[in-house]
């Protein structure tokens, strides 16, 4: 999808444009056709991340400049390739090029690429191998969650280890296949969630499991090794059938509707090997009993099953040797196999009929499968039943093609599951996820405790008084995918006040262009005539943010008039960020939702304001500006109120623009030397909070804004200070400094000197640190209590849901304007 221009949400555009922006238009669009990075990869728009990572790295081993020494023009056309690869795997990164093309990417990606060697043999180390499944950051819960069981692999590209490991770990997983799944985790792509699993070694292995603590694995990395640790968590009994237990084990299997997989031990014949056993067992965990008969010893009890030599048999529910064809008798013994013809065997799901289906829906929850002919079934959804069955989900299925007419009135087209949640049938949302188990599950599990409808003609809320969020999307967009699980998280957040809807555009084409869709996802709030388009990250947190920027506006849209009266016309001490803007400016469109998170973050201290150039276009040029978007600041100096700085830094996210605006305050913390730190901190009467740095240090730099925030917070009640350890090693040395940054706090204890070393807060969040040193000296001096505090006010996105909550009427009112 080409750049994206957008005059006024849902509204027809009527503005005449000069020729001079026609043509700049034109061009921009036409240079986006030439350079479509979907065509550069020769990839399809739906295509996964997984597919647009095999794309890249075969372009990458012809196209690289390593590999076309001659061809001087090999290096840019390589970067153009690179610069696409980098933009498509990223979430957000593809959802602005879908929206706004190239105009709407902000940053330079793409710009550096690695070796051909690189590519070659450390690129996409697992992508090929059908059996290890590649999980992200947006994958990675679902599945360790699922009710599987998963032995992952964390490895980095360069990790000469990990490369040792990766040909016993693909011979691993073919063995282990269908035992449990076998993951890997790229930590070069997905920093952030190694990271938060505390994974600091490479290759490192863990066993998950739901609900439990993952378990390492510290043995030798031989597949034997591996086998031995996976095994243990398969803790599904096989068991030894004899004359004494054999008939009630069947019967009461039998009555809870539970088969035998049974293997005879002869002196003849083949029978499983108990690893084998171990591993059916696993697979077919709450389908089917798994057991074992010494024929040996039980010979007797052997004849009467008619086996006299080693055999593997499945005896359904109700099966017996007396009817012909009921029970499997087995001639191999392969564990794939065997798990593959038993599950053929199993009895499908429940077959919903047009009149069942509205009688069984009414009052109970269900994941329906949807299919068009038999063939339309994976026999791996039989193991549905058994992973939803302690969340009370029934799992059945409806022919579309028996039942036509209930498929057509719920603009079910193609096979598809959903999940009904008790409410009837219209109340249900569609599944639009990998069709794997673990994902099916995740969904299932989430859908029926959120408050997320799939939408139609018939129930679209286009004059509904409460409000609505509507996702307007495309199942083969894999940014709207990406937003469904963050839009299940935020109507539960939201339940009561919200309503939350998705809209198929790939089926509802009209309705979509009633409203002028014309990217995926387009996310839009309705209340009543009112409409807000969401522009923001693809999270729930994203979401609650923007709703509480439109009860409480963050950001002040200035005209000619009010910038005269409160930018130029600023009070001594106020300091103004000001983003000029064109609605049709991609860039412009993706810094908006980070401009409303700076002004939240700098609420109290920095006053943030907009400006529309194509409303205001003469006043703009009268302001000087040229391009957009273009962030001046205005300082608190009122002898010369034109006076201003441009922003010119090279990202454009909330927190650099952040610690672009707070720079301009003056300093409230201090410069602590060696001498300052010993007079005033260890031997002063003040409390104190101070930061160790050093100078080199990448998070010691994004933390110095927070700490200044912080500072102006304490003010009046802790002096705030900093320590430059790189100028004073010995001090922080003393201190016990061994990471930087470190916080710690020094409390003035009366008669008694400062422990050396302070207390330490494990937090970079003012609001979070403020809040501990709140609590250390209300419990060090009770006299606190009545001591002036500094009054503090910050919206965060647990306040927002009891504002919400407690004040409906307000919000509802206020969504109207």
């Amino acid at each position: 999808m080409g750049p994206r221009v957008v005059h006024r949400l849902l509204r027809p555009v009527t503005l005449t444009l000069s020729l001079v922006f026609v043509f700049a238009i034109l061009l921009a669009t036409v240079c986006a056709k030439e350079s479509d990075y979907y065509e550069l990869l020769g990839v399809s728009r739906e295509a996964t991340t997984r597919e647009i990572r095999q794309a890249f790295k075969k372009l990458a081993l012809t196209m690289h400049p390593d590999k076309n020494p001659g061809d001087s023009s090999a290096h840019e056309k390589f970067l153009k390739v690179n610069r696409a690869y980098e933009v498509l795997k990223d979430e957000d990164l593809r959802k602005k090029y879908d929206k706004y093309g190239e105009k709407g990417l902000d940053e330079q990606q793409g710009g550096r690429y690695e070796s051909w060697n690189f590519y070659r043999y450390d690129f996409g180390i697992y992508d090929d191998d059908l059996e290890i499944i590649t999980l992200d950051s947006g994958d990675f819960e679902a599945a360790v969650n699922s009710g599987e069981i998963w032995f992952v692999n964390f490895y980095f590209p360069r990790c000469s280890h990990c490369h040792q490991l990766a040909p016993t770990w693909r011979e691993f997983a073919k063995e282990m296949d269908g035992v449990f799944r076998i993951g890997a985790v790229n930590c070069g792509d997905n920093n952030h969630l190694c990271r938060r699993k505390g994974i600091n070694s490479y290759p490192s292995l863990y066993i998950y499991r739901a609900g439990q603590r993952p378990e390492k694995f510290t043995g030798e990395r031989n597949r034997d090794d591996l086998v031995r640790f996976s095994m243990q968590f398969i803790t599904t009994k096989v068991t030894e059938l004899w004359q004494g237990n054999v008939f009630t084990e069947i019967e009461d299997a039998f009555s809870s509707g539970l088969g035998w997989l049974i293997t005879f031990c002869s002196d003849t014949g083949d029978c499983l090997e108990p690893r084998t056993r171990q591993k059916l067992a696993g697979m077919l965990d709450s389908l089917v009993k798994v057991g074992w008969m010494d024929c040996t010893t039980q010979q007797q009890l052997c004849d009467s099953f008619q086996v006299t030599s080693g055999a593997t048999a499945l005896f359904p529910p109700g099966s017996s040797l007396d009817k012909q064809g009921s029970v499997l008798w087995l001639k191999t013994l392969d564990s794939r196999e065997i798990y593959n013809q038993v599950i053929d065997y199993l009895p499908d799901l429940e077959l919903l009929t047009s009149v069942s289906f509205k009688k069984k829906l009414a009052h109970h929850r269900w994941l329906i499968s949807f299919m068009f002919g038999s063939r339309s079934v994976s026999s791996e959804y039989k193991k549905l039943q058994a992973f939803l069955r302690n969340d009370h989900i029934q799992v059945g299925r409806v022919d579309c093609v028996t039942d036509s007419e209930l498929c057509r009135t719920l603009y079910i087209h193609k096979p598809c599951l959903a999940v009904f949640k008790g409410l009837g049938i219209h109340d249900f949302e569609i599944h639009h996820g990998k069709d794997v188990l673990y994902n099916i599950v995740g969904f299932a599990r989430d859908s029926v405790h959120a408050h997320v409808t799939t939408l139609r003609p018939d129930n679209f809320p286009s004059n509904r008084k409460e409000p609505w969020l509507v996702d307007f999307f495309a199942p083969w967009c894999p940014p709207c995918r990406a937003l469904l699980p963050e839009l299940r998280k935020a109507s539960i957040q939201l339940a009561g006040q919200m309503k939350f809807g998705t809209l198929d555009c790939t089926i509802h084409h009209g309705l979509c262009s009633t409203y002028n869709i014309q990217a995926y996802p387009t996310t839009v709030i309705f209340n009543g005539s009112s409409m807000h388009e969401y522009e923001g990250h693809h999270s729930a947190d994203g979401i609650l943010e923007f709703i509480q920027d439109l009860v409480s506006p963050s950001v002040l849209v200035l005209d000619p008039s009010s910038f005269t009266e409160k930018v130029k016309g600023r009070a001594a001490g106020q300091t103004w960020a000001v983003d000029f803007y064109a609605p049709w400016c991609g860039p412009c469109q993706a810094m908006m939702p980070e401009w409303r998170r700076m002004a939240r973050m700098v609420s109290g201290q920095i006053l943030v304001g907009s400006v529309d150039c194509q409303r205001f276009q003469t006043f703009c040029q009268s302001q000087g500006v040229r391009a957009y978007p273009e962030v001046r600041l205005y300082s608190g100096n009122t002898r010369q109120p034109d006076r201003f700085t441009s922003y010119n830094g090279w990202h454009r996210d909330a927190h650099s623009l952040r610690a672009w605006v707070l720079s301009s305050l003056p300093r409230v913390s201090v410069d602590l030397t060696p001498e300052t730190f010993r007079s005033q901190v260890l031997s002063g009467r003040d409390h104190w909070v101070l930061d160790f740095y050093a100078p080199w240090c990448g998070p010691c730099q994004h933390f110095a804004p927070e700490f200044e925030v912080l500072a102006r917070m304490v003010k009046g009640e802790v002096r705030a200070g900093k320590v430059d350890c790189q100028a004073h090693h010995q001090t922080c040395q003393s201190a016990g400094i061994t990471a930087y940054p470190t916080v710690r706090f020094y409390p003035n204890l009366g008669t008694r000197r400062y422990e050396h070393s302070g207390e330490h807060i494990n937090s970079r969040d003012a609001n979070t640190i403020a809040d501990i040193i709140r609590h250390r000296l209300e419990k060090l001096s009770p006299r606190l209590h009545n001591t002036p505090k500094v009054a503090i006010f910050s919206v965060t996105t647990q306040s927002l849901k009891c504002l919400l909550r407690s004040n409906q009427t307000i919000f509802l009112a206020l969504l109207a304007l």
